[in-house]
Order: structure tokens, then C-alpha cells, then sequence
């Protein structure tokens, strides 16, 4: 990051920006009528020299405005993690996993001021471990904080871990009331009346109660080394012996001391000889462990290595006999979350953790070995220092050679008999495999006391809560169950609890697993070891054959559900005394903030602390089904009371991963809930959205459609897609504005279930509530966020994350430009719709589309020799928009914007259109065209009336045209034009310009690549579309090669300029002049002049002494940008283009402010440059040239940050003038039109007195020569009004004529005053055809009188034209005057004249005078 900056500070970043941009030209794109912008991007933003870089090994805090945009304000440290934020008296606060931000030192939580625009530590500078919660509670100014540390840095000994507060006004901290909790909080959650806190992550709690009692204390087992990388839970499950296991490891290093696979099964020592093996150097490793024998297990333990330099880096673990690669779960040392792996599971190289356990994501699992692969390394190879299968607890084997020692075990698990036991041979479930057990028999009647007994006393490493089971074996195999019957098994679980009775049948025909007790179980000791004793049952089933029943011992299963606490025993049978103990809590507690309260909550709690939410950790704690891998991520709270968790865990009750707390019991959400890790909840009215790593409910209902993010309806218990999600994990979410915004680490917005396609969307995305439809974000973002959040205002938000590029405004392809503020860089509105990738259709068999690279130009000369070489094949990457053309609905009178590319986009029905769309900028919508889409890619648009024309390189299914490039469309009915289109004919065909012909209304020139049209002769490359006569015309002779660009130029736009890769008559010409008037050929210049083929063309305001071409040099294929003056072709600067750059449009563009004057381009005006520019001055999309100097002047990037391209700039005035306008403002000139208005009228009125007094005498005597004219003969000769006209135009006069250019352009503007003067002294009314006499004329109400506007000049700085339609045909008779047809759209420039207006058409552009009552 090289910039810091306020992200609050609204004004000052707007200046700082203003500043910034003041450099770049100012282009009036207001002049030009309304423009769009074209391109392939996914974000765009004005160039600047001094934009910050991204590393995206950094986490980046960004600022989004109201209207989406965003910017960056500061970074943490490489590595650096934001996983939180709040904001409390105007501050923010943001924690996370970093040692600084923007360069100030603070330990994994920061504090910002936007006023001062500083970054600051808390404290003494921070916690010492990661931050993963934050709360800011307002009505006390305190910010909760909750995660993996122990403390602040400086203090950590005086708190109990994992949650802190800290106080803003005397910068410190303090502990929480209840001291704080044994694990992770990864959420704090305010109740409805923020009365209370909700803490949750992966934690215990334990409350006194009369029949309770505790248990352990909470951390890592002591009987094993401690390792960040186990909880303890994981390192309180035993590990499996396996010294009579089958080992194999190869290849195997050829070092003695390090070859031997035994030995990391339990080393003896250090890492190092005869205590670790390694791979064969540089090859991945297989090691394989056969038990032949079923072994239930919750995973695997690893220690890594570090001799000679080298360690593992990832592995996949393989379960044998199934062969399948199972998701295990593990937790990050640093953040103490819990991930997820399948293959290459990650392996530390960090020598502090001696090892990391890796749990089943489904526990436990039934298998007879494993496959190891080591996969990845550093240094010479792979190896490993500790491999251990880890059980599910404890366990032991009636035969006690199978007890061996386990690993960190004092001593194995042990038998103890009674009576005569036999060892039985019998056949296991894998197949050639057996087993063996004891049996002892006893005669039919025997008292239970008399019988034999057997006794495992299992070694328990650490005390927690366990499901005790003892396995039976099936009497089919072992062909005895006319002897078998029921025994007793009393277990002693130790810590003075009662032994726990249960009556168990061994009558069963196959293998069966029987519960026989869960409850709590203490550790073994020198003291104590837990006892399962099996004996005949006091009521024995089952009559026995020759009078004997037989007792069978197999093993016994203590499966741990969870450490440090216990629940009340249970089972199937009863307790023989009394027992007490404590209710225990998982993952869910709730602090009254008025409590005065002083306890740990890493002990036991009183029963008075209890609020009835807790009751929420109780039934957590008691129905997940593996604490161990379990976490509450996110809690939200409904306006009716009901609590929703979501986060990592199963329950009994077959509930996944989220579920609701309401009326004092968890339920379940509809089919169960969710298959993945839910990491974020966010709640707007009755809808509840869920975050995470998730694609649909455990028994797939939706079929693949809740990818990452789903809405869930409270009201009717529904699950509903948001689409199908996005293609990678939500980690935030944020609803605001009408929005839910999504942060995460995923790159699209999928449309459709199993469909990896969708529109880009680098980490963030912006879903409207409102529409149910995912819209333009704002701002473009390429990478992986963490966090979004509320800012310090609700019209503002906080982002961060990992992020590669950013720019300011997002928008798939187009966007549109208007001119921004007073010194401000133009306003960019962007597509508010998201573009997606083109999908394939059925009715199709392959998509035509043709693209390289931008810059790949190896095509260029692939065409046989003596034929022009061919134009290159420009990229058009999904989601492309490559033009757009402007239509005027008569229906509505807005102007909407066609555009074509290479694009789809989820219009809602069945259809998904493709390549062309209509977009309204009034409203931002975005709809399709109706009928059959293009297959294929859309490069050119033009629109002459209701109808518009399409080229490209595509082809239309369906349609009576039969298109294969070349299409039209009847915008007014929404369908394909009926007209039988003849075809195009070439291999392919390409259509890269279609443009209306200034001259011949109409003929419309399509021009591309293709050879010419059946039936017509000389129309390759380019031919014209006769409109009326709905047949193809050639130009001349004709002309062969392949065409880019067309342009008209001359006084009278005669002459129609060709570029390409053309030639005539065999000679090369690439820019080639067509003379309408004689229907003849030539080229344009010296051909020798132009370096190679021409991409575009630009006629400088239709000058045919100012042309620019640019194209690719035939020599070495770098770009050129050529000159003609008239006489011949000049090579511009063209080594500021840079060596790889492609140009795509050149375009002339008005400017508001002039630039110094030169030979080559007119002050008011600079060429635009547009496609994928890299040069010396930077990478833009845009540049202008002022035919001095190349200016970057815009930016964008593609979905993945790399430099995308700008395709073209179009807009809706067909001609517009280059002229500036500088208005008087309107209150100015009111002020002066009365001024001289009033001397005006006095100098008349003192004419009319001296006329009255020396010309009396003269009219009396005329009028007795003519006495039939009377009174009002003599009135109609001039209107009442013609006074006040005459005043209005001297007034105009002085006005104007003062040095203050006029607002009219060229002819319009020298005859205006001379058009009002004619027409109001003329005799003839121009409506009088609309009246009876001359006396009866009543002018028409104009849209201005309605409005009482009339004598406004509308030509103030802020003034908006108005937009009126024509209610007759006017033609124009005199230059000045604005020819209209009747319903002609028109905006009224200028009404100081009540009969005569100034008005300019919308849809060419071109401006005059027109009658004030022809319009409405």
C-alpha cells in the first residue's frame, strides 16, 4: 500500500481525488448526448500515476460508499488477517491475526480515527493472540473482544483466556466480569434488548446443580506432550497400538538410521536417527498400515520433521479396505478455527508444534488401515517424526496380547477373569480374515455370583464424557447361539460416581455394538482405573443347549464426546447409588451485562449466573455428536426471540451445521439444515441468510443450488437459493441498504445448480433483497475478503481482505459516462446488472467463438500469398459488452442502450439470453430481446428507426433470415425482422461496422470480413442494406480484403474512408475512399505510407484533411498511429504507445476546457484511443492524444486483476459540435433583458409620441383616400406580439453580440435572429392553414406555456433542456431552420422567442429553430 487515507472523511477524500484527477483532460461527454462504454472488464476507474499497489499477501481495508465505490485506506503486515470489525464513538475498531497496520505496531487489534486519520494500538499495544469477535457496546462505550488470546500482551497472567474488554476513554483493559472462557469465542452477539451478550465458539461451561459434579478442567490431556496443533479433546483420545501391525513406507530414504517406518510409530527421542523416517529425496512416499482386523478410529496423529532440512508440506490420507480419501478436520495453530482438507492437507514446518491431529469429519470410522501419501516437501524430500492412528477414545480386548502398550501411555489396558475362559476362533466380515474371542461356559441355573466374570479395565488417558460400548459378537459365525443368553455388565466410571448397571443379550446372530453407559469417566492412575465387568445375567434368557449357556468377552469401545465436563449418566440400564455432578455447556454462553457478578467461567459457575438461553449450550453439549471438531461460528437473533446458530457440528437429533433455539429446545431447520460449515447468519426482516462452506442440505435437496450463501424463510420454514450461490466460501455477511452483501473467497455468481459458470465476482458480491437478484456491486475487487461491516455511518461499509487489485467502480463490460462536477473527473455509471459467462445451448452444438489473446496477433499474415493478410482476431473474453447503439422508445420517449457482445445473463425465464440485451439507464434493468440469441459473439450495432442491425461473427437459429453474421431486429415488436436477409457468404463471416449513410437515409454499410452476397457481385468485405428495397447493393467495383472500421468525410459526408486489410485491384490499400456521388474507388494516400493493416479509424469531425488510422505494423507487428492531412500519412509518436498495445476504436471527443493549439488536432478536441494500451506512461484502456502528447486517461482490469480493454465509445447524438458553449447565468441575463428592454421601450415610446404629433395630420388625410380599410383590417398586418418580438430580439442582439459566444452552432446560430425577425413580420402566419382568417388564428399551448416557461433561455450552467415530441412535420425550408417529423423527440435549447424555439433532435443531434406550437 503506498496511500492512507479517511475513509469517513467524505469531503477530503473527494477533494484529494478531485486533486488527483485535475491533471486529466476534461472531456464534455455531456456534448455528445448520452455515452456508454464498452469493453472486457470487470472494473474501471480514471487513470492515476499515484494509485496505491495491492499485496495480496497483506489483508487491505478498504471504505465503499454510498454508491458502491470503493477505496483503500490502509494494510496489515504481510500475513496479516482482519477478521472483525465495529465501530463506537466515531472510531473503528478492527481485529484480526496482525502485528501492525498502515505501519503502526499493534498486536491482532487496531483502532482508527477518520477525523485524524490515524491508525492507533490499544493499551500497551494489543493481545497477545488472534481476535475473531468483536462487539461495540454503545450504551457503556466499551468494545468486547473475543478469539484465541489469553490476554493484552503486557497482562495476559490476570485473565482466563479468550475474552477481554477494552474501555476507550483511559485506553485499558480489563477482564470480563466472569473472568473469560477455556477455547475460542468466534462470535459476540447482543440479545434483542442488548441486555445480555451472546458468546460463542468452541468452548465449555459448567454449572453447579444439586445432582451434578465436575470433572476436569479444560485443557490439553498432561499425559500427552502439548501441541497447538491438538485441542483436548484430540489429545485425549488414546492412540492405537500397532506394533503387530503390517508397515510399509517406500520408497525409503538409503540413510540406516532413517529408514525403518517403526520407528515413528512411538520414537523414543528427538527428531532424528533411529526416531524418524524419510523418503527416498525428491519422490513422494506411500506408507501403508494393515491391522487385518476392524479398528474404529477418529483420525490420525502427525509430527513432522526437520533433519537434514527437509519436512512434509501436505499429504492425502486413503482408509483401506474401502480405498476412500476421507475430509478431515484440524485446527490452525494461529486462529484456533477449525479447517477442512480432503487432499493435500496441509502439514506445518513450524518446530514449536511437535505434532497436529487430524479428526474425521464423520466419527468414528470403521477401517483396517491406512495409506499415507506424502505428497509435497521441502528440501530434498519427504518425512515424517510421529504417526499415530488415533482411537475414538479408549479401548480393550479380552485377549490381552492385542492390549498393547499404547503411545504416551504409562501402561496398556489389562483383563481380569473369573472361572475358565477359552479362546474361539471365528470368521470376521473381511473376508479370509478371523478373529478371536473368549468364551466361558456355565451350567443352565447358575446363581449370577457363582458364574464366571470377565473385567476390562481399558486405559483412560483423560477424564471427559464418554459412550461406553461393548462389542458382541455374531452367534451365525461362530455357530453357538443355542448357548448364548443375557449378562450383566456393570462399569465403574470412578470419581466416587456409582457403578452403572445394564442387562445386555448376547442372542444376536450378527456383530453388534451395544451401548451400555454414557456419562462421566475418569482417567486411569496409579490409583484408579475404570472397570467394565461382564457376568451372567441374575435373569439369564434363553433356555441353553445341553444345559450349558455361554458367555462370549470380545472388546470394549469408550468413545469420548467430550472433555472437562460431564453430563448426568445415562443407558440402558440404571445407577446402583446416588450420584451428583454438574450441567455441562458447548459452544454457547450468555452474560447479563448488569450482573455484579465476580466468577471464572473456566470453572464452575453458579446455578444463580444461569440465564435460560444457556440451556442452549446444555442440549449442544449433550447431542453433538463429536465436540471435538465442533465450533459455533455465528449467532442471530429474529425480532420473535428465536436464536439461530450455525457453525460446525451434527447433532442426534440429525441436525447439521445450523439450527434454531426458541421455546427452551434446539429444532432443526427444514431437511436438517446444511452439509457444510456455516461461518456467517444475518437477519433482515423474516429472512435468514446463512454464510459458509456449504452447497445443500445433508440429504441434497436442492441439488447443488445453496452454493456458499442461502436465504432461509423464518415464516415458512424454507430454504431458498440466491441463484445457485457463489463457487467458493462465504466468510461475512452483511445486510444494509436493501443489499446483503457477501464476502468471501470465491471468483463467481453461479446461475445454475452444477454449472461452474456465472458472472465475476472477485471475493464480494451485492445481492438486492428487493429484486432477488444479484446486482452490480459497486466497486471492483479481486481477491479473498474476511470481513465486510458496518462503517461509522449506515450509508457506509468496512471491507477486508487478501486482495490482488481493486478499482473504484465495478461494472462487467459497460458502464456510462456523463460529465461530473466543476473540476471533477466524469461521472461513471455503471451496469448494474452482472454479466455472466456465455452458457452453451442445447439447440446448438458449438458455440462460435474466436478469440486469441489481446495482442496475439499470429494470424496476421496467415493468408496465402497475393491476397490481403487477414485482420487479427481481437479478444472477447466472457463477459464481454464490444458496442452498444442508442434507441428512443416511442412508447415511453426514453432512450435505452442496445448492447452486443460476448455475454449471458440471468433474464429469470427459461431462456438465458445471450450476446445482445436492451439496458434502461433510467431505471437500471437490464432485459432481453425476444426470440432466438445469438450463437455466437456480437461486435457491431447500429439503429436506424425501429430496427436494429447486428453484425458479428455468429449465427441465428430459428429465424427466417437464416443469419450468419448479419442480422436485423424489430425493436417496436420485439422480434426478428420477417425480411428474408440473403446471407452473407465467407468462412467465417465476420461483421465488424455497420453505419448509416449521412446522405441516403436509406442505405445502411455493412462491412467486415466475407466475400460477398449470392446474387451480387464486387460486395466483399463491404456491401449496403437498401431499407426500402430490402435487397443488398454493391459499392462500385467493389473492394477485397477485410474491413475494420468505416467513416464518412467531405462537406457533404460524400465520401465513405475504408480501413483494414484491403486492396484494389490487387494493389494494397488499407485505407481505401469510396465517392458516393461516383460510385468510385481509390486509395487514400501513399499505401507505402501506412505501416500494415488498419484495427480503427477516426474522420476528425469529417474533415477529409484530418484522419488518424492505427493498426498493427506488418514489420514487427507493434502498434501505429498514422496521421493524414490532406496531402499525406505521418507516423505520430507511436513509441508512447508501447510495443504490446492494441487499439480498438479512435474516436474524437469534445472537450470543456482547451488544450494548447497544434497542426494536428484543434484545441477543442482530442482523440480518444481506446483498447488495451501499455506504455512507458502506464497500462490504461484509454488515452487521449492531443496531437502532442498520449494521456492514460482510463483504467480497467478483468475479474482477475490483470489490465482488460476498452472495445469502444458510443453515443446517442449521431453529430454533435465541437464548439464550446459558455452561458451567462440565468439570473444574469434576466437582469440584462430588463435593462434594455427598459431603453428600448423608452426610445419607442418616444418615437411613437413624435410620430403621433408631426404624422396625424398625413394618416387622417390617407385614410380619406382609402376608406374601406378599417380599424382591424389595419391590425392584422401586425401581431399584438410583433412589439415585444422585436424587443426580444434586440435584446438577444445586444446580448450575444457583447463578446459572448453564442449557444448555437454554426449556420443555426448566424440565422436565427434573421428567421424570428422574418417570421414575425411576415404577413402569413405559418399556422394560418389551421385557422379560418387571419383575425381567428389561436396559437396552440406549447409545452413551455403549460408550464409558464416561456422567454427562459435554457442554456444556464445547471439548466436541463426540456424534452418535447412534435405534433406536426415541419420541413425545413432555410438554413437555421431544424427539419422534424411528426412524433420527432426534440430537447428545447432556447424559448426567449414565444413562436420560434431552439431545439436540438435527440436522435441525430443536429440543432436549428422550429415552430414553439408544432411541439407538445
Amino acid at each position: 500500500m503506498s496511500r492512507k487515507c479517511s475513509p469517513f472523511s467524505l469531503f477530503a477524500l473527494l477533494a484529494i481525488s478531485q486533486l488527483t484527477n485535475a491533471a486529466l483532460p476534461q472531456v464534455d461527454f455531456d456534448r455528445m448526448g448520452l455515452v456508454g462504454l464498452a469493453g472486457s472488464f470487470a472494473g474501471l476507474d480514471f487513470f492515476n500515476s499515484s494509485s496505491p499497489s495491492f499485496d495480496p499477501t497483506t489483508s487491505t481495508l478498504f471504505t465503499r460508499s454510498a454508491d458502491g465505490s470503493l477505496l483503500s485506506i490502509a494494510a496489515t503486515n504481510s500475513g496479516g488477517q482482519i477478521h472483525a470489525g465495529c465501530s463506537l464513538a466515531g472510531k473503528l475498531y478492527f481485529g484480526g491475526s496482525f502485528s501492525s497496520v498502515q505501519g503502526v505496531n499493534a498486536s491482532n487489534i487496531v483502532s482508527y480515527d477518520p477525523s485524524k486519520d490515524a491508525f492507533s494500538a490499544l493499551g500497551d499495544g494489543g493481545l497477545d493472540g488472534n481476535v475473531t469477535s468483536l462487539y461495540c457496546q454503545t450504551s457503556s462505550n466499551a468494545l468486547w473482544v473475543g478469539g484465541t488470546f489469553h490476554g493484552p500482551s503486557t497482562s495476559a497472567s490476570s485473565y482466563a483466556g479468550s475474552v477481554a474488554v477494552y474501555f476507550p476513554q483511559n485506553d485499558s483493559w480489563s477482564p470480563p466480569p466472569f473472568a473469560g472462557l477455556d477455547g475460542p469465542v468466534l462470535s459476540i452477539t447482543p440479545s434483542p434488548s442488548s441486555s445480555s451478550l451472546y458468546f460463542a465458539g468452541s468452548f465449555h461451561t459448567t454449572f453447579s446443580s444439586p445432582n451434578n459434579t465436575v470433572v476436569g478442567n479444560g485443557t490439553n490431556n498432561p499425559n500427552v506432550p502439548f501441541s497447538a496443533g491438538a485441542t483436548p479433546f484430540s489429545s485425549s483420545l488414546v492412540p492405537i497400538p500397532l506394533g503387530a501391525a503390517q508397515l510399509d513406507a517406500s520408497p525409503s530414504t538409503s540413510q540406516a538410521q532413517f529408514s525403518d517406518i517403526g520407528n515413528i510409530l512411538c520414537p523414543a527421542g528427538a527428531d532424528g536417527p533411529g526416531n524418524t523416517w524419510l523418503a527416498r529425496d525428491a519422490s513422494p512416499a506411500l506408507i501403508t498400515i494393515r491391522t487385518f482386523d476392524f479398528l474404529t478410529a477418529n483420525g490420525i496423529r502427525l509430527g513432522n520433521t526437520f533433519v537434514q532440512g527437509r519436512s512434509t508440506t501436505a499429504f492425502t490420507l486413503t482408509t483401506l479396505p474401502n480405498n476412500q480419501v476421507l475430509p478431515l478436520n484440524y485446527t490452525d495453530p494461529t486462529t484456533g478455527a477449525v479447517q477442512t482438507c480432503t487432499n493435500d492437507c496441509p502439514l506445518l514446518q513450524d518446530k514449536s508444534i511437535p505434532y497436529q491431529d487430524f479428526v474425521f469429519t464423520q466419527v468414528p470410522q470403521s477401517l483396517t488401515g491406512i495409506q499415507l501419501s506424502l505428497t509435497q516437501w521441502v528440501g530434498s524430500g519427504s518425512g515424517l517424526h510421529l504417526l499415530q492412528i488415533l482411537s475414538d477414545g479408549a479401548f480393550a480386548s479380552a485377549v490381552s496380547s492385542e492390549n498393547g502398550v499404547s503411545c504416551f501411555a504409562p501402561s496398556a489396558s489389562t483383563t481380569q477373569q473369573t472361572g475358565n475362559w477359552n479362546p474361539l476362533v471365528i470368521d470376521t466380515t473381511i473376508a479370509g480374515t478371523q478373529q478371536t474371542v473368549l468364551t466361558s461356559t456355565v451350567s443352565v441355573g447358575t446363581p449370577s455370583s457363582q458364574g464366571p466374570t470377565f473385567t476390562w479395565k481399558p486405559y483412560v488417558s483423560a477424564p471427559g464424557q464418554y459412550d461406553v460400548n461393548i462389542l458382541i459378537p455374531g452367534c451365525v459365525n461362530s455357530q453357538d447361539c443355542p448357548l448364548r443368553t443375557s449378562v450383566d455388565v456393570t462399569i465403574f466410571p470412578g470419581g466416587g460416581l456409582q457403578p452403572w448397571v445394564s442387562t445386555v443379550s448376547q442372542q444376536v446372530n450378527q456383530d453388534t455394538v451395544q451401548s451400555i453407559y454414557t456419562g462421566p469417566i475418569f482417567p486411569t492412575s496409579p490409583d484408579f482405573s475404570t472397570t467394565i465387568t461382564l457376568a451372567l445375567s441374575q435373569h439369564p434368557t434363553g433356555t441353553g443347549q445341553g444345559g450349558q449357556y455361554e458367555l462370549v468377552a470380545d472388546r470394549v469401545q469408550l468413545k469420548l464426546l467430550s472433555v472437562n465436563t460431564t453430563g448426568q449418566a445415562s443407558g440402558p440400564g440404571s445407577s446402583v447409588g446416588a450420584t451428583s455432578g454438574s450441567q455441562s455447556g458447548f459452544g454457547f454462553f450468555e452474560w447479563q451485562l448488569n450482573s455484579t457478578s465476580s466468577v471464572n467461567a473456566t470453572s464452575t459457575l453458579s446455578n444463580t449466573t444461569e440465564t435460560l438461553t444457556d440451556a442452549i449450550g446444555f442440549e449442544l453439549s449433550s447431542t453433538i455428536s463429536s465436540l471435538s471438531t465442533a465450533a459455533i461460528h455465528a449467532v442471530a437473533v429474529h425480532s420473535s426471540g428465536t436464536i439461530y446458530l450455525g457453525g460446525s457440528f451434527n447433532l442426534s437429533s440429525g441436525s447439521s451445521n445450523v439450527v434454531a433455539f426458541s421455546n427452551g429446545n434446539l429444532s432443526s431447520l427444514e431437511n436438517n439444515g446444511l452439509n457444510g460449515v456455516v461461518s456467517a447468519l444475518a437477519i433482515n426482516d423474516n429472512t435468514l441468510y446463512v454464510g459458509g462452506s456449504f452447497t445443500d442440505t445433508p440429504s441434497a435437496s436442492s441439488k447443488g443450488a445453496f452454493s456458499g450463501v442461502v436465504s432461509y424463510d423464518i415464516s415458512n420454514n424454507k430454504w431458498t437459493a440466491l441463484d445457485a450461490g457463489v463457487n467458493g466460501a462465504v466468510t461475512s455477511l452483511l445486510v444494509s441498504n436493501g443489499q446483503l452483501l457477501v464476502a468471501g473467497n470465491f471468483t463467481r455468481l453461479l446461475t445454475s445448480a452444477g454449472s461452474s459458470s456465472g458472472s465475476s465476482a472477485g471475493g464480494f458480491a451485492a445481492w438486492n433483497i428487493s429484486s432477488g437478484t444479484w446486482s452490480q456491486s459497486g466497486g471492483f475487487i479481486s481477491g479473498s475478503l474476511t470481513f465486510v461491516g458496518n462503517g461509522t455511518s449506515s450509508n457506509e461499509q468496512v471491507l477486508a481482505g487478501n486482495v490482488a487489485s481493486a478499482l473504484k467502480t465495478g461494472a462487467d463490460g459497460f458502464a456510462m459516462l456523463k460529465n461530473g462536477g466543476s473540476n471533477s473527473p466524469p461521472t461513471i455509471v455503471p451496469l448494474q446488472v452482472p454479466l455472466d459467462d456465455v452458457l452453451s445451448t442445447s439447440s446448438t452444438s458449438a458455440l462460435r467463438v474466436r478469440w486469441p489473446v489481446v495482442g496475439q496477433l499470429s494470424s496476421l499474415f496467415s493468408r496465402q500469398s497475393g491476397s490481403p493478410p487477414s485482420l487479427p482476431a481481437l479478444s472477447a473474453p466472457a463477459p464481454s459488452v464490444l458496442d452498444g447503439a442508442f434507441w428512443t422508445n416511442k412508447s415511453s420517449s426514453d432512450q435505452v442502450v442496445v448492447i452486443g457482445g460476448n455475454f449471458s445473463f440471468n433474464s429469470g425465464s427459461s431462456v438465458t439470453p445471450q450476446g445482445l440485451a436492451i439496458y434502461d439507464p433510467k431505471s437500471g434493468h437490464l432485459t432481453a430481446l425476444q426470440g432466438s440469441q445469438p450463437n455466437g459473439v456480437v461486435k457491431s450495432l447500429f439503429v436506424q428507426g425501429n430496427q436494429l442491425f447486428v453484425g458479428g461473427d455468429f449465427t441465428l437459429q430459428g429465424t427466417s433470415q437464416g443469419a450468419d453474421g448479419f442480422a436485423i431486429y424489430d425493436l417496436d415488436n420485439q422480434e426478428w425482422d420477417g425480411t428474408s436477409v440473403p446471407a452473407l457468404q465467407g468462412n467465417p463471416v465476420v461483421v465488424r461496422s455497420i453505419t448509416g449513410s449521412p446522405s441516403q437515409s436509406n442505405l445502411v454499410y455493412v462491412a467486415g470480413s466475407f466475400t460477398g452476397v449470392a446474387s451480387v457481385s464486387n460486395c466483399a468485405a463491404i456491401c449496403s442494406w437498401d431499407i426500402v428495397g430490402k435487397q443488398w447493393k454493391a459499392l462500385g467495383s467493389g473492394i477485397q480484403g477485410e474491413i475494420s472500421s468505416v467513416a464518412f468525410a467531405g462537406s457533404d459526408l460524400g465520401l465513405l474512408i475504408a480501413a483494414g486489410s484491403l486492396s484494389l485491384n490487387g494493389q494494397t490499400a488499407n485505407v481505401a475512399v469510396f465517392s458516393i456521388s461516383n460510385s468510385t474507388w481509390t486509395p487514400l494516400g501513399d499505401v507505402s505510407q501506412i505501416p500494415g493493416p488498419v484495427l480503427a479509424l477516426e474522420v476528425n469531425n469529417g474533415n477529409s484533411s484530418s484522419i488518424f488510422a492505427s493498426g498493427q505494423s506488418t514489420s514487427d507487428n507493434t502498434p501505429f498511429l498514422s496521421f493524414w492531412n490532406g496531402q499525406q500519412w505521418t507516423l505520430l509518436n507511436n513509441s508512447a504507445l508501447g510495443t504490446s498495445s492494441v487499439v480498438q476504436q479512435l474516436l474524437m471527443v469534445p472537450l470543456v476546457n482547451k488544450h494548447a493549439a497544434n497542426s494536428i488536432i484543434e484545441s477543442d478536441r482530442m482523440l480518444m484511443i481506446s483498447g488495451s494500451l501499455k506504455s512507458s506512461n502506464g497500462t490504461s484502456s484509454a488515452t487521449l492524444f492531443d496531437g502532442q502528447q498520449f494521456i492514460p486517461y482510463l483504467v480497467t482490469e478483468n475479474d482477475s486483476g490483470s489490465s482488460g480493454s476498452v472495445s469502444s465509445f458510443f453515443h446517442s447524438l449521431s453529430t454533435f459540435t465541437f464548439n464550446q458553449h459558455h452561458f451567462l447565468a440565468t439570473g444574469v441575463v434576466i437582469l440584462i433583458s430588463i435593462a434594455i428592454a427598459a431603453g428600448i421601450i423608452f426610445f419607442l415610446l418616444l418615437i411613437g409620441l413624435l410620430w403621433m404629433l408631426f404624422g396625424h395630420n398625413d394618416d387622417r388625410d390617407q385614410s380619406k383616400l382609402d376608406g374601406s380599410m378599417t380599424d382591424d383590417d389595419a391590425s392584422s398586418l401586425q401581431r399584438p406580439s410583433s412589439l415585444l418580438e422585436h424587443i426580444n430580439a434586440a435584446t438577444r442582439t445586444a446580448i450575444l453580440g457583447a463578446g459572448v459566444e453564442s449557444p448555437f452552432n454554426d449556420a443555426a446560430a448566424r440565422k436565427y435572429e434573421e428567421h424570428r425577425v422574418s417570421r414575425l413580420n411576415d404577413d402569413a402566419d405559418p399556422f394560418a392553414a389551421e385557422t379560418t382568417d387571419g383575425h381567428d388564428f389561436i396559437r396552440a399551448e406549447t409545452p413551455m406555456e403549460a408550464g409558464a416557461g416561456v422567454g427562459q433561455a435554457i442554456g444556464g450552467e445547471d439548466a436541463e433542456p426540456t424534452r418535447t415530441r412534435a405534433r406536426y412535420s415541419f420541413e425545413a425550408s432555410g438554413e437555421g431552420e431544424l427539419g422534424i417529423s411528426q412524433g420527432t423527440v426534440v430537447d428545447v435549447l432556447d424559448t426567449q422567442d414565444q413562436a420560434w424555439w431552439y431545439c436540438r433532435d435527440v436522435t441525430t443531434g443536429q440543432e436549428g429553430v422550429v415552430p414553439a406550437s408544432y411541439l407538445y
